[in-house]
């Protein structure tokens, strides 16, 4: 338990399709695999240079507490036969009353509602378990898909920050989408695991 009286150990989270487990040494071939094609990936943020770039990232955020600030933690989100499909990091604020989340699929998964399946389940965790207050994402205006994501899981748009980030030699327009614990709470259409 942490100052606020909140569960910091993460268990897995087991959806009906799905399991959402901390990233772990051994990921690293599966997500550079898909992280890297840029092609298929150009509205994330980080791209993985080498399989050995995966790994020291998975060493550093190796952790069962989740309940940390200023670094991106890594989980894996793992369809049957423990085949790594794609991640979700999660980076919380200084205070920890907030998440931002983010979600990466390998392209041969998409479509199918796991990513909408992993996340949400990732933000039951983060409100019902860790009593967070409020849940960001941070989304290329572009990627049309995963706006349409997190507005299905009833985030709204708070924000859109002309030309804010400079990635990849280009500077990109960022646009914030946030919901808050009790909205998710109380809405009768969220997704449930």
């Amino acid at each position: 338990m942490d100052r606020y009286g909140t569960k910091t150990i993460f268990d897995n989270i087991t959806t009906d399709r799905l399991v959402v487990r901390p990233a772990e040494l051994g990921d690293e071939r599966a997500i550079y695999s898909y992280r890297s094609n840029f092609a298929e990936n150009k509205y994330q943020g980080w791209f993985p240079d080498s399989v050995e770039e995966v790994r020291e990232h998975i060493k550093t955020n190796i952790s069962q507490n989740i309940d940390v600030t200023d670094m991106w933690l890594q989980f894996a989100i793992i369809i049957s036969e423990n085949k790594l499909i794609g991640d979700i990091g999660v980076n919380l604020s200084a205070d920890k009353m907030q998440a931002e989340v983010g979600c990466t699929l390998d392209k041969a998964f998409q479509g199918k509602g796991y990513a909408t399946e992993a996340l949400g389940a990732m933000i039951d965790y983060l409100f019902l378990t860790l009593k967070k207050h409020r849940i960001t994402a941070s989304i290329d205006p572009r990627n049309t898909a995963s706006i349409r994501m997190v507005e299905r899981l009833g985030f709204k748009k708070e924000a859109h920050f002309r030309e804010s980030l400079f990635i990849r030699g280009e500077w990109v327009d960022d646009v914030i989408y946030a919901i808050l614990e009790k909205e998710w709470v109380n809405s009768k259409d969220k997704p449930r695991y």
